[in-house]
């Protein structure tokens, strides 16, 4: 009898949470890699609100629920996204028996709705079609990065950490599954694992060439590795004869070594595909574009993105990594509108409340950007362990490495940690909101 695994993307627990072309692409690649196994594998994903007539975006369903104790100070609504709890439990006992459930973790902070899918996989374990002691390995961000916390709160069997590797056979093999490789991988796409695909994840590269004080993309990552170019066209040619028009680029640096890797790839898809949309949500380096991938970009489709900037004081973009300059955001501006991008495709993140700095560097950072005619989108810092700025905080007595990771979520942090006066920081948001919308 083949093995039944259950592939699991739980709930989001947070203030807010919105859908930016959102799919699990890590669980994704975990069913890629059981695929080359006997195995039937289903996938229950939390926050898969799509349908073939949204593409992507789009607000999840809220549930609010009473706050955690940690942060009941903080003055906003706290909910669970996604399906409903009953539709998850129903879903489960409808598709089993399993014999082993993979789950994936992001935001560290979203830990509640871990262990919320682990409650409910044992809740159900009662019924006659779920095995009592079917086990329930955890993989993903939370997972690697706060391993011991996982261990000892997410409710999970095995908390796996890394990349997805051989390793994930050695789990099985822990378990008592002796199983051997039958098949090459097959793509996600063709496992049926979600009924429609409005737009698609692409990931060209892994890691990034930068060391940022703030980020977690070299703890995940061992280096910075980019696909072959071809690969990519032929994964992007595949998803569009499915019928697939919106790609979204989930990679950290993707514009990095342009001429050998990004530019390649856009000019095929000029030649074979002119109806596609390209997708931007995580920030690109802006030092890296020239007139010519502008207008490769603009040629081949790109409608959304997003750059990142983070501060404008010169010495903190420096002490954080030294990725992007004022003047190289000012010239990647110049250079995107003479090929055609206006305001309603080019955003820039702004980070606040990152160790030391200012309210007032904020509001330059704002008023900077308003200078230059793009979207303006903030972004709250969140401290990560293992980075320069975590070491930071540690060293000035502001959190401790037991912190809860719910006191991490951006929100809370911000509110909690900046210094910064609330009231002044809910009036730049708003006006941030108003100059956007103008």
């Amino acid at each position: 009898m083949k093995l039944r695994i259950a592939l699991i993307n739980p709930w989001i627990y947070d203030f807010a949470a919105v859908n930016l072309w959102s799919r699990p692409l890590g669980l994704l690649r975990v069913a890629e890699y059981l695929s080359q196994f006997d195995i039937d594998l289903s996938l229950i994903d939390c926050m898969d609100m799509f349908n073939n007539k949204n593409y992507g975006k789009g607000k999840y369903p809220k549930v609010m629920i009473d706050k955690p104790a940690c942060i009941r100070g903080v003055p906003r609504n706290f909910g669970r996204y996604g399906i409903s709890v009953d539709d998850f439990r129903d879903t489960l006992i409808k598709n089993s028996p399993f014999d082993m459930v993979f789950m994936t973790s992001i935001m560290s902070y979203w830990y509640p709705g871990v262990r919320k899918a682990v409650e409910v996989i044992r809740s159900v374990s009662n019924v006659s079609n779920v095995s009592n002691d079917m086990p329930i390995v955890l993989g993903g961000i939370y997972a690697t990065l706060w391993h011991r916390h996982a261990s000892e709160k997410s409710g999970a069997d095995f908390i796996y950490k890394g990349h997805i590797s051989d390793n994930i056979k050695f789990v099985l093999n822990t378990f008592g599954f002796r199983i051997k490789k039958r098949n090459p991988k097959t793509p996600y796409h063709r496992l049926s694992l979600y009924k429609y695909y409005p737009f698609a994840p692409v990931l060209t590269s892994a890691g990034c060439p930068y060391k940022c004080a703030y980020c977690s993309s070299n703890l995940l990552n061992k280096g910075f590795t980019q696909r072959d170019p071809q690969k990519v066209i032929d994964e992007i040619k595949e998803l569009y004869d499915i019928g697939v028009r919106d790609f979204v680029f989930y990679d950290d640096a993707l514009l990095v070594n342009s001429d050998s890797h990004i530019k390649i790839i856009l000019k095929e898809v000029m030649k074979q595909a002119p109806d596609m949309r390209f997708r931007c949500p995580n920030g690109l380096h802006a030092r890296s574009i020239d007139d010519e991938l502008a207008y490769l970009m603009k040629g081949s489709g790109f409608r959304t993105l997003r750059l990142g900037l983070e501060t404008v004081d010169t010495g903190r973009q420096i002490q954080t990594g030294g990725k992007v300059s004022s003047e190289e955001l000012i010239n990647a501006v110049d250079i995107l509108k003479r090929r055609g991008f206006t305001r309603n495709n080019i955003g820039v993140y702004l980070m606040y409340g990152l160790p030391g700095q200012s309210f007032q560097e904020v509001k330059g950072g704002v008023e900077f950007l308003k200078s230059l005619d793009v979207s303006i989108y903030l972004a709250e810092f969140s401290p990560i362990p293992g980075t320069e700025c975590w070491s930071e905080l540690i060293s000035k007595g502001i959190i401790s490495n037991d912190i809860d990771p719910l006191l991490t979520n951006n929100t809370v942090f911000s509110y909690l940690f900046s210094g910064y006066d609330i009231d002044e920081l809910e009036k730049i948001k708003l006006d941030v909101k108003g100059y956007n919308n103008s």
